[in-house]
C-alpha cells in the first residue's frame, strides 16, 4: 500500500513568470488536510483546490479557479506529482508558477531537500485495463494497459521541421530517479521568429535566455543544450505535469506523437469521464 505524502519542510522560492514577467514568490507548505491547494497571498489568502475540471492549455497549462487564474503550473505539478506528493499548500503572490530555469531541476531539487512524509491516509493509484487513442490535427496520444508489475511508461515522439530538432523519439519509465536526472532538468523551448508575435498576446513576456532555450531559423541561440535531445525530453515533463491532474498516480504505457498540452488535458479528461478504462489499486 502507498500513503498520501506531503512535504517535510517549507520551500521558498522566487522567480519570475516566463508569460507575465512579472516576479513571484513561491511557497510550498506541508499539510494534512487532503489534496493540493493553490493559495493566493496577494488576492488575501483566496484559493483554488487542484483538479482538472477547469484547465486552459495556451503555451502552457493554466489552472482557472472561480476568482482566479495560476498560469504555468506543469513543471512544478510535474515534480510533485512523480516525487509522490499529494497534499500540500502552494503559496504564491502572482498568478503564475515561477519558470526559475525553464525545467522542473530547482523544484526537484528543493523536494529532495525538504524530504517527504507519508500520512495516514491510503493513495489510490489507476491502472489502465483498457487501451485506447486521441488525434488531434496530426498529433496522437494513446494509452495502454501496463507491463506486468510496471509503473508508467512514456514513449514520445517530436517532429519540427528545423535542422536542431527534426524526428526525436525517447520511451523512459516515469519514476522519481529517472525523471530528476532524465526529464527534470530539461528546458522549455522555443522560437525566436515567435517572439513578437507571442508578446503581442501577453505571452512570453518573461522569456530569456534564462530560462528558454532558444532557437534562431538554423539553430540554437545563447546556452547550450543540456541534452542533446532536450528538446524532447521536455516533452516528457510537459505531459508529465499534464497527468498530475488525474490526482493520483498512474501505471500504463503512453505513447504521444506531435502532441503537446491540449492533447494531454484531453486524454486527462478521457481517463476521468471513462472510468471503465482503468480500475483503483
Amino acid at each position: 500500500m502507498i500513503h498520501s505524502k506531503t512535504l517535510r519542510l517549507p520551500v521558498g522560492m522566487e522567480g519570475i513568470g516566463v508569460h507575465s514577467g512579472k516576479p513571484v514568490r513561491l511557497r510550498l507548505l506541508p499539510s494534512a488536510s487532503g489534496g493540493i491547494v493553490f493559495r493566493r497571498t496577494d488576492l488575501g489568502g483566496a484559493e483554488m483546490t487542484l483538479g482538472p475540471g477547469r484547465v486552459e492549455s495556451r503555451n502552457g497549462t493554466t489552472l482557472c479557479g472561480a476568482d482566479f487564474k495560476i498560469q504555468t503550473v506543469e513543471h512544478l505539478l510535474a515534480a510533485l506529482w512523480v516525487f509522490g506528493i499529494d497534499t500540500l499548500v502552494i503559496e504564491l503572490d502572482a498568478g503564475e508558477v515561477p519558470i526559475m530555469d525553464g525545467s522542473a531541476a530547482p523544484f526537484a531539487r528543493a523536494m529532495e531537500a525538504a524530504g517527504a512524509v507519508d500520512l495516514p491516509v491510503p493513495r489510490v493509484a489507476l491502472r489502465i485495463v483498457r487501451g485506447f487513442s486521441l488525434e488531434d490535427r496530426g498529433a496522437m496520444i494513446a494509452f495502454a494497459p501496463p507491463a506486468p508489475g510496471g509503473g508508467l511508461e512514456i514513449d514520445y515522439t517530436i517532429e519540427y521541421a528545423h535542422p536542431a530538432i527534426g524526428v526525436r523519439s525517447l520511451a523512459l519509465p516515469l519514476r522519481w530517479e529517472v525523471f530528476s536526472r532524465e526529464i527534470a532538468p530539461a528546458r522549455t523551448f522555443g522560437f525566436l521568429k515567435d517572439v513578437e508575435g507571442l508578446r503581442a498576446q501577453g505571452l512570453a513576456l518573461g522569456a530569456s535566455f534564462e530560462n528558454t532555450v532558444v532557437l534562431d531559423d538554423v539553430g540554437i541561440v545563447g546556452s547550450p543544450l543540456r541534452f542533446p535531445d532536450e528538446f524532447i525530453r521536455h516533452k516528457h515533463l510537459d505531459l508529465a505535469g499534464d497527468l498530475a491532474l488525474l490526482g493520483r498516480p498512474l501505471r500504463g504505457r503512453v505513447t504521444a506523437r506531435k502532441a503537446g498540452h491540449r492533447l494531454h488535458l484531453a486524454a486527462v479528461q478521457h481517463l476521468l469521464d471513462h472510468p471503465d478504462l482503468t480500475v483503483e489499486e
